[in-house]
């Protein structure tokens, strides 16, 4: 009997240590998942996320950069400045899809230079006024309106009209996507552009005025004429929002912030587009 005594106590000795054993497992596990949970938490607030824009919602939208971003608005603001229909939007952007895709680069063949790789050779203007995206798209539109017959054109063919490329056909190709960016970046389809970024950027508010002036015309701030006007503003300020660190714009009942990278519904937000800028970065 006492041999049976020691064998069940004995038995519950290590069935004591097992408990302690496993609790000291579980203790562990949760301090390593709590320490892991916790550093997620300070990289996802401190380390930003790279800046990128986005086109379109679900499986068919398109990504792309926000100096992509960027000069597709200022080649669409300078294009409704001027008064002209979004059809020359799509011949302009399918044609600085094919020459540079959409970057404001400063080479190309031979003297060619800027978004739509124009010449200073054949009297385009010199190097520093075409590495400017709102002078080259004034260019490009005073090329355009030349074309007789533009309005009804195909947009390869328009395009191929004011560049002279060697291979014409191969506008033809962005078609679409420019299309889609001309909608969004006219206010044909609201809230169709959205840029995401949340690294410290500083705030230029003199430069936005400046080239929203320029590029949008004075009245940029009035709001509320049109559906269209309104939104054509607050997706100029939404594609230069990293230039010009724009952390927020509301318009016609929606709200777009950088941190959240999209537009949602705010019935706080007025018909006219508004921004906010990013707060200066202050130093101890």
């Amino acid at each position: 009997m006492g041999s049976v005594l020691t064998l069940l106590g004995n038995n519950r000795r290590v069935r004591r240590r097992g408990r302690r054993w496993l609790l000291l497992l579980a203790v562990t596990a949760v301090v390593v998942a709590g320490a892991a949970i916790g550093i997620n938490a300070l990289l996802s607030s401190v380390a930003p996320v790279a800046p990128s824009c986005t086109l379109g919602t679900g499986a068919n939208a398109l990504q792309i950069e926000p100096e992509q971003a960027a000069d597709a608005a200022t080649i669409a603001a300078v294009a409704k400045r001027r008064g002209l229909p979004d059809h020359a939007v799509t011949i302009a952007l399918s044609a600085g899809l094919q020459e540079s895709k959409l970057f404001n680069v400063d080479y190309g063949d031979r003297d060619s230079l800027g978004l739509f790789q124009q010449r200073p050779s054949q009297g385009w203007g010199s190097p520093a006024q075409l590495l400017d995206p709102a002078y080259a798209a004034d260019a490009f539109y005073s090329h355009l309106e030349q074309v007789s017959g533009w309005q009804t054109m195909p947009v390869a063919t328009a395009a191929q009209r004011v560049q002279h490329s060697a291979d014409g056909s191969a506008y033809a190709q962005w078609e679409e996507q420019a299309r889609a960016l001309a909608r969004a970046l006219t206010g044909e389809l609201p809230a169709a552009l959205s840029c995401h970024w949340t690294d410290q950027r500083a705030p230029l508010a003199t430069a936005l005025r400046a080239a929203a002036d320029r590029q949008l015309g004075a009245d940029w701030t009035g709001g509320g004429v049109s559906a269209s006007r309104d939104w054509t503003v607050a997706e100029w300020l939404v594609a230069h929002s990293y230039q010009y660190g724009v952390a927020a714009v509301s318009v016609r009942g929606h709200r777009w912030t950088a941190r959240s990278g999209r537009w949602a519904a705010d019935g706080r937000a007025g018909a006219a587009p508004t921004y906010l800028l990013t707060k200066p970065e202050t130093t101890s």
